[in-house]
């Protein structure tokens, strides 16, 4: 690491969440997130509204990052932002801010793989927090990926098994919407598990490969049940929501941790972290630190804050590329579709 004082700005707009954050050689200075509430009456993102309100809220998200970290924009060193996954109207409006900003200010430019952040958001320095060694082993669950990802270095990944259709957060959230909770939903069941019984309901558990994953299935099976008992008993949801939701948790946690297990099996890494907004989740939480008691395993399990899509783990990514001397071309465009190891 360097002696001297190293500022970054990293810039998040990959879906719905406006950030803006300051690092300082490691350490999280700021990290203002504006939510967009738009959203919730059309029960999911609307990737044109969602772009608009990215248009009003990055100035004063910027502004506001800089000021709480107690400096001005003259001291950045160089500007991160994120380039893909994501909806490409909304990713477009973070990218033309970054470059403008970076060329106003004559400093580099850094464009960061989401992706990748959500994994390296565990090299954040904080009190009390654990800094995963290589290699370790990622599990990313979000509501668009589900992927297990093993690291050999800041950014050397390799993709060890995915979903194969839908990811776990859409699992949970379309979960949700069949039983007629509002969006999104996954947090939702979430708290209603946990007041029921998980072994209350049973459901198919996929058979793919051992490392893949499938929900469309699950979620189909979901649905089915559903039909079949609000048609025997139209107050069924209703009368037992704890119960369906603690049981439709627990499957889905329970595929989780049985892909966990094959890849430590697999390659012998007991090292296991997990990233993306569903590591939210308390149970997977829970489950990954009985984990370490059971299987011996060393568990990493982010701070909330920067479970969701947030830009301190955007500034993080891009203080690891600056000490690479990674910049961007100012030529760099944003990419709709982008895998980890890209």
């Amino acid at each position: 690491m360097s002696n001297k004082t190293v500022y970054i700005l990293g810039i998040e707009s990959s879906c719905d969440d406006t950030s803006a954050s300051v690092i300082c050689n490691g350490k999280v200075l700021s990290n203002v997130v504006a939510n967009q509430e738009v959203h919730a009456k059309y029960g999911g993102v609307v990737p044109e509204l969602a772009s608009r309100a990215h248009q009003q809220n990055i100035v004063p998200v910027v502004q506001q990052a800089i000021e709480q970290a107690g400096i001005t924009k003259h001291d950045l060193n160089a500007i991160a932002f994120t380039r893909g996954p994501g909806l490409m109207g909304s990713l477009l409006v973070g990218t033309s801010f970054a470059k403008s900003l970076a060329l106003g200010l004559n400093i580099p430019l850094i464009d960061v793989n989401h992706m990748q952040a959500h994994i390296l958001a565990h090299f954040i320095e904080e009190e009390g927090s654990k800094i995963p060694p290589f290699p370790f082993v990622c599990l990313t669950i979000s509501g668009g990926h589900t992927q297990i990802v093993k690291i050999t270095n800041h950014f050397e990944m390799e993709i060890l098994g995915e979903t194969i259709d839908d990811a776990v957060g859409e699992a949970f959230d379309k979960s949700a919407k069949i039983l007629g909770l509002p969006y999104p939903g996954g947090p939702l069941i979430d708290k209603y598990a946990q007041l029921g019984n998980p072994k209350a309901f049973k459901f198919t558990k996929p058979k793919v490969g051992d490392l893949e994953f499938s929900f469309s299935g699950l979620k189909t099976g979901i649905l089915y049940f559903i039909q079949k008992n609000t048609k025997e008993n139209p107050d069924f949801i209703k009368e037992n929501l704890h119960d369906v939701c603690a049981s439709i948790q627990h499957t889905i946690i329970e595929i989780l941790m049985d892909k966990l297990k094959n890849t430590v099996k697999q390659t012998g890494i007991k090292h296991i972290a997990i990233a993306g907004g569903v590591s939210a989740n308390s149970e997977i939480r829970k489950r990954l630190t009985t984990a370490q008691k059971h299987w011996g395993w060393t568990t990493y399990i982010p701070k909330f804050e920067y479970t969701t899509d947030n830009a301190a783990m955007i500034a993080i990514a891009g203080y690891l590329k600056y000490l690479n001397n990674d910049y961007s071309d100012i030529s760099v465009t944003a990419q709709a579709r982008l895998k980890v190891t890209e």
